[in-house]
């Protein structure tokens, strides 16, 4: 009877622009391109938080298929292909119909320097609005005591959703409508913010990647200069 072999068995690795990675059971091709080191662009993927796949910036080539890094497992054996020119240029056009779709000012932006979507728009090397401006005029909502809810500024990531959902358990945020007319909802009476479940330490009101849900009473409490993105080196 041949004993039993003691040696480790070899790990999964998929290849990703170009390079072998390893990946560990039950990891997507973003989770472990991560962990490799490599960055993969992104807006609607929090950590803890269940992947959606809405904004579809992390769209990678696997084996010539589009598909999104932060919901698909990772596979052994496959080609992934990330920052092409292609898909590059395709990032760009998306980032600029976010921009033109909503009303972002990132000048007279309390997130300015923390928010993803401002620092992905320069990481593409975003100059430009390309597309004619729409310039809604949404609601803004100032009923809750401790969370402001500007809908000009929502990117329908769903993370709110998710989180609240998932984590906290309140379920305060949903998406309806339609197109054009989608939009943020708020399960509540009235429909306002104020008279949800939502509190300020709740997950929901802390993973927004721009700035449609910001704390009261903090604004620039980290000078800027000094925020998560404002040391980082714009591409030229």
């Amino acid at each position: 009877m041949n004993a039993p072999s003691d040696a480790p068995s070899a790990e999964a690795t998929l290849t990703f622009d170009g390079e072998c990675i390893p990946f560990a059971p039950g990891e997507t091709i973003m989770t472990a391109a991560m962990r490799a080191g490599h960055t993969v662009p992104r807006l609607c993927w929090h950590e803890g938080i269940r992947p959606v796949a809405a904004c579809r910036l992390c769209t990678v080539h696997v084996n010539g298929r589009p598909v999104a890094a932060c919901s698909t497992p990772a596979e052994a054996g496959t080609q992934v292909e990330c920052h092409t020119p292609a898909l590059q240029a395709q990032r760009l056009r998306l980032l600029q119909m976010l921009f033109v779709e909503g009303n972002h000012f990132c000048p007279g932006c309390e997130k300015s320097g923390h928010c993803q979507l401002q620092h992905q728009a320069a990481e593409a090397g975003m100059l430009d609005l390309h597309y004619e401006a729409l310039t809604p005029q949404r609601p803004v909502d100032a009923s809750h005591p401790d969370v402001l809810l500007d809908t000009n500024r929502c990117i329908l990531c769903q993370l709110c959703v998710h989180a609240s959902g998932d984590i906290d358990g309140k379920h305060v945020f949903a998406i309806g409508g339609h197109g054009s007319e989608t939009r943020l909802m708020i399960n509540s009476p009235t429909g306002k913010l104020g008279d949800s479940h939502l509190d300020i330490q709740d997950k929901a009101a802390q993973v927004c990647p721009v700035g449609a849900l910001l704390p009261k009473r903090r604004g620039f409490s980290v000078p800027i200069g000094e925020r998560s993105f404002d040391s980082e080196d714009t591409p030229s």
